[in-house]
This record gives structure tokens, C-alpha cells and sequence, in this order.
């Protein structure tokens, strides 16, 4: 139960965040000077206004899967937004959001036949219970579209997935009242309904919803019921806590919910669960491993297999989180372990988590509380693993709900931003991915510049000697083929 209050307490970080922009920031900065110290973070001349976290490096990647990593860092950092990084920890993209620290799930998907960026932004209750909407961003950072519950409800921070019919899954927390005198609460009590829904993003048409209540029962829940009251109003009791939504091959969805320990097969024709994999009322026998609890981000495979982030925690039931890899035998209706995977340290995350399981079998993981991020081999061998923040205790300074590695072209629509200082000029382009070397250019008319010294692109910021002369100065961003990309504002040195 002390790692329940820690998460809790943890969690209070994010109570109250919200995205109007009518909130203070004198207000954001004092909530923020109420939790323990921000992790460290980068400056950068060109880009004064980005400070995401700094990322150390525990294990350099090697023989990772292609692409960038994606991730969403929140709770007590600088600034809170979505953020795209190469392996060595460089960042590549970064969209801090205004007074707020609101964002999950954070991931590259495609839309209408493109690739698009998304993400859930809005406010995080105490408990981990979001109330706002997801948004849709094109390859040039710019957003194309809004998505949002229909019939008034309000969107969750657990999922939002896009299907091939360019539809949105999405999970949505509404409270219910309902008769909870059989685990000794009230007979007017108040749930928070676990509910699915698959919508129509440009017309926001329901096309399927499903009500984790009555189907799941209030006695299935391993979660204690509240005891506290928030207000004049009961606190709803989170009886099975949806964190994770996947279409499977035959149309129906893998619900995962994480105060029942169990996965649910729901039909996406009739809303009936066909069957139940853990919990008290599992319709497997679980072999020897197969037990989880708390978990995260359940998965069909290709190959039919099961996945998930066994969290293992909070309270305690694991010595360590593992990612599971389970067979299911629904014949003889068993469940047995085909394989786990573990982080060198240890860790025990007491909330949040991913693990993707990329094509080349690879295995990307976001630890969740714990503010690392790993990549396995298929054996289980670690080929990268870094940490953002201070890294030392779950969730104290950083953390990110899920993290993912994904191909990525960025051409954003804005110019290369530089800086001059110390007989140098500082040059960034946020989110451009196809800048392979930068081109001074320097003359003593504004309309009459020349080449000067050039460089190879060196992470998110570049910096190259000014040339001797020339009073204006400016930079192109150059490509592989030397086709020139973009050009900078023009300064006066």
C-alpha cells in the first residue's frame, strides 16, 4: 500500500494541469516548485525557448532496428510535450505544450494514407484519469485534425489508435453510479466505467462502444475501493482501470484492464466478451510465469502470440516489471510463457509502460515510471538503453507513458533558426530530418550573400566559425544530394 500512496503522491504532480491558455505562469511555476526538482535539460542558442530533458546513455545503441525514438516527457520536467530523438540522445523534433503537462502516447500512425504524428493532450487527475482530446499533426508539424469521444464524453490518456478504415479507438473513464454494497460500499455508489469507443474522426460518428460495467464485475477488481471524498462528491472507484485497446486480425479488440489482472477478447460485432485471460474468472489456465498483474499495453502479435508490460506493481506482486510474450492454446484453453524480458536493473515500475515489438523482433520498451528506455534483440540481448531526467527513482523527475521507435520524415514549414555569439553561429532546424550539412552565407549587402564555411550536421544544433568578413549572415540547410532544403533569417553580426 506505500507504493499506492507514492503514486498517488507522484501523480498529484500532473492534478490540475490544463491546456487553456488562460492558466498563469506564475501558477504552473509554482505547482512545479511544489515537487522535487526538475531533471536536467538542454539549451541550445538558436532555440533558447526548447529546453526538453537531457538523455544519458547506459548502453550505446548497436545493431538497433531503423528509425527515431518517440517519446512524451511529462510530469516534474521543464517543459512537457512530445519529442523525437535519435540514438544518441539527440533531439531531432520537440513541441513543448504551454502550461500544461498533459501529453501521452506520443507516436507516429498513419492517416488517409500518411503519415501523421498524434498524441492525448488535456488534464491527468490524481489517479491517472484524463479528461481532454487527441490531435492529429502532418509531417510538417502542423496540426490536420482534432479527435474526440462522441456523446459528450471526454477522451482518456490510455490510448489512441488509428485503424486501417482511418477510425479512432479510444478509451474514455465515465462515471457510473452503481449498487456497491457487496464489497461494503454504498448502495448509491460511483464507478468509473471503463468505455471503449471507435469513431468517425472528421464527423465524430460512434461507430462501436463498449461498457466495461456490467459485463466486468465490481468483485473482479484487485484495486481497494477509495475511502477518501473529494469535495462534497464520492470518489469514484476505478474498479478496472482500461489501459490498452488492439484490433486483432479477426476484427474483434484486446481490451487490457489493469485493476482486474486480465485481458478481455470483446466482439467487435456483438460487445460481448468472448473470454477472459487472467484475473479471477480467467477462461485460461495459466501455466508456471504466465501470471501478471497491473500490466500495460496487451498486444496481438502476427504470430498470434499475446504481449504485454507486466508492471508487477502498484503494490507489489513481481520482484521486477517483465514483458511478456504468451501463448494461448484455445483448444485446451491454457496459457503458457514463450518468453519474457527483463531490464538489467531491476525495475520495478509502478505505473505506465510499453513494449513494442518491431518487425526485425526487435523489442522497444518504455519503463514507465522508471525514465528508461530499452531496446532488445529477439534473445534478449540489451542494444540500447538510455534515461532522461535524474533516473534515480520512479517518477520523481521525469517520466514518459509509453516510448516507441519509428521511421520518421520531418519537413517542417518554419526556416532554420540560428544564433550568433563568440565568432560563431549557432544553427538548428526543429524537426527537419533530411539536413545533412549547413552552408554559411555571408556578405556586406543583405541581397548579395556568398558561401562561406560549411559543416556536417552535428546533432539538433550545429555551430561553424563565422567568416572573417561580411556584415550580414545567413545559413542553408543542405541534403544528401546538396539540394538546398531551407534557409535561414538573415542577421547582422
Amino acid at each position: 500500500m506505500k507504493r499506492l500512496a507514492v503514486f498517488a503522491a507522484l501523480a498529484l504532480v500532473l492534478a490540475g494541469c490544463s491546456d487553456s491558455s488562460s492558466n498563469k505562469p506564475a501558477t504552473a511555476k509554482a505547482a512545479a516548485q511544489k515537487g522535487p526538482p526538475p531533471g536536467p535539460t538542454q539549451h541550445f542558442r538558436s532555440r533558447p525557448d526548447l529546453h526538453p530533458p537531457v538523455v544519458k546513455i547506459d548502453v550505446a545503441a548497436h545493431d538497433t532496428a531503423p528509425g527515431y525514438i518517440f517519446l512524451a516527457p511529462k510530469m516534474a520536467v521543464v517543459q512537457a510535450g512530445p519529442m523525437i530523438m535519435d540514438n544518441r540522445g539527440q533531439l531531432v523534433w520537440f513541441h513543448p505544450l504551454k502550461f500544461t503537462k498533459g501529453v501521452t502516447d506520443f507516436r507516429a500512425q498513419r492517416y488517409r494514407g500518411k503519415p501523421v504524428l498524434t498524441w492525448w493532450r488535456g488534464r491527468l487527475s490524481n489517479v491517472g484519469v484524463g479528461d481532454g482530446w487527441y490531435v492529429l499533426y502532418n509531417d510538417s508539424y502542423q496540426p490536420i485534425a482534432e479527435a474526440r469521444p462522441g456523446k459528450g464524453l471526454v477522451g482518456d490518456v490510455h490510448e489512441f489508435r488509428l485503424t486501417s478504415h482511418d477510425t479512432a479507438l479510444m478509451t474514455i473513464y465515465h462515471r457510473r453510479h452503481v449498487d456497491l454494497t457487496s464489497i461494503g460500499g454504498p448502495k448509491d455508489g460511483l464507478i468509473w466505467d471503463g468505455i471503449v469507443q471507435e469513431v468517425d474522426i472528421p464527423s465524430g460518428r460512434v461507430l462501436f462502444e463498449w461498457h466495461s460495467y456490467p459485463q466486468v464485475g465490481i468483485k473482479e477488481s484487485y484495486s481497494n475501493p477509495p475511502k477518501k471524498q473529494l469535495g462534497t462528491k464520492p470518489f469514484p472507484y476505478d474498479y478496472i482501470h482500461v489501459n490498452s485497446i488492439d484490433e486483432e486480425r479477426n476484427g474483434n479488440l484486446l481490451i487490457s484492464g489493469r485493476n482486474t489482472h486480465a485481458v478481455y477478447e470483446v466482439s467487435r460485432k456483438t460487445g460481448k466478451i468472448l473470454w477472459r485471460l487472467g484475473g479471477k474468472k480467467s477462461t485460461f489456465k495459466l501455466a508456471s510465469g504466465v501470471p501478471f498483474a497491473w500490466q500495460h499495453d496487451v498486444r496481438r502479435q502476427p504470430d498470434g502470440t499475446i504481449t504485454m508490460f507486466d508492471n508487477g506493481a502498484a503494490p507489489p506482486v513481481h520482484k521486477e516489471t517483465r514483458i511478456l510474450v504468451l501463448r494461448l492454446d484455445e483448444q485446451s484453453k491454457s496459457a503458457t510463457l514463450a518468453r519474457s524480458y527483463h531490464h538489467p536493473k531491476k525495475l520495478l515500475s509502478p505505473f505506465e509502460g510499453n513494449a513494442q515489438f518491431l518487425p526485425d523482433g526487435h523489442v522497444f520498451v518504455g519503463w514507465g515510471g522508471w525514465p528508461y528506455i530499452s531496446e532488445f534483440s529477439k534473445n534478449g540481448k540489451v542494444l540500447f538503453d538510455a534515461y532522461f531526467g535524474h533516473g534515480k527513482k520512479p517518477g520523481e523527475d521525469a517520466d514518459t507513458y509509453r516510448a516507441y521507435r519509428f521511421a520518421w520524415r520531418g519537413h517542417p514549414k518554419d526556416v532554420p533558426a540560428i544564433a550568433i555569439a563568440n565568432g560563431k553561429v549557432y544553427v538548428s532546424w526543429n524537426g527537419a530530418t533530411d539536413v545533412t550539412r549547413w552552408q554559411v552565407l555571408a556578405g556586406n549587402a543583405n541581397d548579395d550573400l556568398a558561401a562561406g564555411p560549411a559543416a556536417p550536421k552535428s546533432g539538433f544544433e550545429t555551430a561553424i566559425q563565422l567568416p572573417a568578413d561580411g556584415k550580414y549572415v545567413a545559413v542553408q540547410a543542405l541534403g544528401a544530394n546538396g539540394k538546398v532544403l531551407g534557409v535561414s533569417k538573415t542577421l547582422t553580426r
